[in-house]
């Protein structure tokens, strides 16, 4: 949905050496994975070495679930995470505001803490928030390396954050 097409647009700004990408899907998505592929199909055409890969996890939290299943849930997603996290190793994860990219950062923080992988964490809260945090990004606000908001308002409420103009 929105989230996708925001990170797509933010990732067409990137050159070749971000390479290779690891996408990290909810399992019930259905709709972004096709964004993707067809996003990566045009960057091959400009990067011929252009590698990704697609992997899916459990949903932390689907729309309306309550709270207190939300963190059995979400524990459960972190995880199914962590596996993942330490295969790919990442050097960094560029996240946008989706329940999935909570346990994928829970993830590598844990991973950095236990001195395994250090990865640098960006989260860009979405354009539409305009005066209060996604969920995500309460949450990430904590745990994120840069956290980038795309309105001045934010950017008062929320002094670790980077306040860029709009981005996406």
């Amino acid at each position: 949905g929105g989230h996708t097409t925001e990170i797509l647009r933010l990732l067409s700004c990137l050159s070749e050496s971000y390479s290779p990408r690891h996408y990290v899907l909810a399992d019930s998505d259905k709709m972004s994975e096709a964004k993707i592929r067809s996003f990566e199909q045009k960057r091959a055409e400009t990067f011929s070495k252009s590698q990704f890969t697609l992997d899916r996890i459990p949903r932390s939290r689907e729309v309306r679930q309550s709270w207190i299943s939300s963190v059995v849930t979400t524990l459960s997603s972190v995880l199914y995470s962590l596996p993942l996290t330490y295969k790919r190793k990442p050097d960094l994860i560029l996240c946008n505001g989706p329940g999935t990219c909570v346990p994928v950062c829970l993830s590598a923080f844990l991973l950095g803490l236990l001195r395994i992988k250090r990865t640098i964490i960006v989260y860009v809260e979405s354009i539409c928030r305009v005066e209060t945090l996604s969920l995500s990004g309460k949450i990430l606000y904590y745990f994120s390396d840069y956290f980038i908001v795309q309105w001045p308002d934010l950017k008062k409420k929320y002094p670790k954050s980077v306040y860029l103009g709009r981005i996406v």
